[in-house]
């Protein structure tokens, strides 16, 4: 079912290369759609969250109103729950805001000689806009990481849309709303939702940033409206690569392989060992465990298009391949992760040890699950606090410290040509005369 490939044969590099390309460019059709649904929202407000509501999720608000889902039935939902439903959610935001919380970054400043102060000042966001998918899958784990990270950055409100296709509410998606405490909550999906909160209509207020995870749309609509406000990331599809020692249980492997395979038919799921026999065994429970999954046939589109067992000559040459690929879920099935962990530069998120399951960290570890994919780890990090936090510099020039880098600031402002940059630094210590060199 999944392709088997060596390290070190002739065509490796080759065969590597075909398994990891992913047409990454924006489909033109599905941009072409996204920018006359922004263009309608931005235009007709509600009139056109109203209209795309029907069209799109198959059901038709009686007044504009009816697009806003109360905090209080959130909060009913959150109550009704079943009491271990209730209890794991609890566990998990718990979990979630104790790893977020020491991630809060503080505003400093210190003072030089002559008495200038520099520093910075951290301040949160105001507004943030959190979508949550809700047409095949809904995703209250999404609401928790989110919503969590920028409570705990101190974002003053945060606004969440979710779509409600045929009008159904999905209930553990609000009770996630209710206990992270979610400010509004509008039952509008798509690129229209994208829309609303980066512009603001009657009803949904803009916001500073949007995020959270969606389909095509939802992403060729963050990336229209980036500039306007900020977005967290454009994310591909799901990835989780494995090195193995040959140590672990191949049923683990095989069922680690599946967590990700599950998401979609172009998730991707590899596995490196420089034991062939080891491969061998998973590739049976690959074939043992896969008709008893419920999502199994999503599962084996994924192994084959895109998933691969990979036997490298070692596992330092794992981990060389490992940050080539800068996967988004890297985790060392090993007896000895610490040892491997110094050669990793390159990964969202690194699950230590065989008992360290990606699963567990989809849900409840505490670190976010919004993490890099498609070798964006490479030059980007894992959602958190800092992604709701601003950061302004702080500048307080002492008299000593106006003339001192005053000069200095002048003499490079003429280099540049710029005479007002000049006269502007040296009208603190020294008179000016209007079209002189002062």
């Amino acid at each position: 079912m999944m392709r088997r490939l060596e390290q070190g044969s002739p065509t490796f590099s080759a065969e590597l290369a075909a398994l990891v390309a992913l047409e990454s460019a924006l489909d033109p059709e599905v941009d072409a759609a996204v920018a006359k649904i922004l263009a309608a929202v931005r235009a007709e407000g509600d009139t056109a969250l109203i209209e795309y509501t029907r069209r799109f999720d198959r059901w038709t608000p009686t007044s504009i109103s009816e697009l806003e889902i109360p905090i209080e039935r959130c909060q009913t939902s959150l109550a009704d729950l079943p009491a271990k439903l209730r209890a794991a959610l609890n566990v998990a935001a718990d979990r979630i805001r104790r790893y977020h919380d020491r991630q809060k970054l503080e505003s400093w400043q210190y003072t030089e000689p002559d008495g200038t102060v520099l520093g910075q000042q951290i301040t949160p966001l105001d507004r943030v806009g959190l979508y949550v998918p809700g047409g095949k899958a809904a995703y209250p784990s999404s609401v928790l990481m989110n919503a969590i990270a920028a409570k705990v950055a101190g974002v003053r409100e945060i606004i969440m849309v979710t779509p409600t296709p045929e009008a159904g509410l999905n209930d553990m998606v609000l009770a996630a709303a209710a206990l992270v405490g979610v400010d509004r909550v509008f039952r509008v999906g798509g690129a229209q939702a994208v829309g609303a909160l980066a512009h603001g209509t009657a009803l949904v207020p803009a916001v500073d940033k949007i995020v959270g995870p969606g389909n095509a749309y939802v992403a060729a609509a963050k990336r229209r409206v980036f500039g306007t406000v900020g977005i967290d990331m454009v994310a591909g599809p799901s990835e989780i690569l494995i090195i193995c020692d040959g140590s672990s249980p191949p049923d683990w492997v095989a069922l680690d392989l599946f967590s990700q395979a599950e998401h979609d038919e172009i998730a991707q799921s590899i596995l490196l060992c420089p034991d062939g026999e080891f491969l061998d065994r998973v590739a049976v429970s690959i074939e043992r465990l896969l008709p008893a999954q419920p999502r199994a046939d999503i599962i084996r589109a994924s192994l084959m298009n895109r998933g691969a067992l990979i036997q490298v000559e070692s596992l330092e040459a794992a981990c060389a391949l490992s940050n080539e690929l800068a996967p988004e879920h890297l985790e060392l099935s090993v007896t000895d992760p610490e040892a491997l962990l110094a050669n990793i530069r390159h990964a969202g998120a690194i699950f230590l040890g065989r008992f360290s399951s990606e699963s567990i960290g989809d849900y409840c570890a505490g670190p976010n699950h919004v993490l890099p994919t498609s070798r964006t780890a490479r030059f980007s990090s894992p959602l958190g606090v800092y992604d709701f936090q601003k950061r302004s510099s702080l500048v307080k020039v002492s008299p000593a410290g106006a003339k001192t880098l005053g000069q200095i600031a002048a003499t490079l402002a003429r280099t540049e040509g710029l005479e007002a940059h000049a006269q502007s630094a040296e009208c603190r210590f020294s008179p000016v005369t209007p079209g002189t060199e002062g």
